[in-house]
């Protein structure tokens, strides 16, 4: 299977060590992985703000770049429900304002075969026992965008329970948010601290050293919040405890 990685925005520019995890796990697993150069923002974060016309181009862009691949895999639950979300409410209001169906039918293509890592892990390649290695206490903390957009449920923890090493801690008020919420965690700077601090505080009392989650941009959030706390906890993104080995072990 010939697949690209869509890294995002965010993991391109903070977290590269998620793409080089993803591309190893997946490589190690029997996946041809390319990593389309021309890749830029979905469009999330002006659809989000309210930006929706702005978007459109990127959304085609997005379209252009990768609508040649069997599929796309994101590190991100939030970038990956821009597209199987977002995209074809781009189309649909498109026609709506008497554009035609255009836009729709160019993001059509890519819609369906979008995947976030960890569904595409376990419905499309059907593993859970991904030969991974990680001797550490961990919680996982289920990120908005993955568990609400997506429907993840529980594909993420049926992945971490099956890595040699690790034990799993469920998180009090798993389901709460963290309070990042892109441009919510600055328009609304007070009451996403707070949420910050409720989650960092559950997570410090399962007595795990790790917090994982499948989307960095929430474990920016919680890990500076950790930071502020002086938490002895620390953020991982759950590509690069998967693609952690005994060979290779992750630190």
């Amino acid at each position: 299977m010939r697949v690209a990685l869509f890294l995002t925005c965010v993991n391109d520019t903070l977290y590269p060590d998620t793409g080089r995890a993803v591309v190893k796990l997946l490589t190690r697993l029997g996946v041809d992985v390319d990593f389309p150069m021309g890749q830029t923002c979905c469009g999330q974060a002006h659809y989000n703000t309210g930006y929706r016309h702005e978007a459109e181009p990127l959304a085609r862009h997005f379209s252009d770049v990768f609508g040649e691949y069997e599929a796309i895999v994101t590190p991100s639950g939030s970038c990956g429900a821009m597209v199987r979300e977002l995209y074809p409410r781009l189309g649909e209001r498109a026609r709506a304002e008497g554009r035609g169906d255009g836009l729709a039918r160019t993001l059509a293509p890519v819609v369906p075969k979008t995947y976030e890592l960890t569904e595409f892990l376990v419905d499309v390649l059907g593993v859970t026992d991904v030969g991974a290695y990680y001797p550490h206490k961990v919680t996982y903390h289920p990120t908005c965008h993955g568990l609400r957009g997506l429907g993840l449920k529980d594909r993420p923890r049926r992945l971490l329970k099956a890595v040699k090493g690790l034990e799993l801690a469920e998180l009090p008020g798993a389901e709460e948010c963290c309070g990042f919420g892109g441009t919510f965690a600055v328009k609304n700077a007070a009451v996403s601290a707070a949420m910050g601090v409720d989650k960092v505080r559950n997570a410090e009392s399962t007595g795990a050293g790790v917090l994982c989650a499948a989307d960095n941009s929430c474990l920016m959030h919680i890990g500076g919040t950790m930071s502020r706390l002086g938490s002895g906890m620390r953020p991982v993104h759950i590509a690069e405890i998967l693609a952690s080995t005994e060979e290779e072990p992750a630190v």
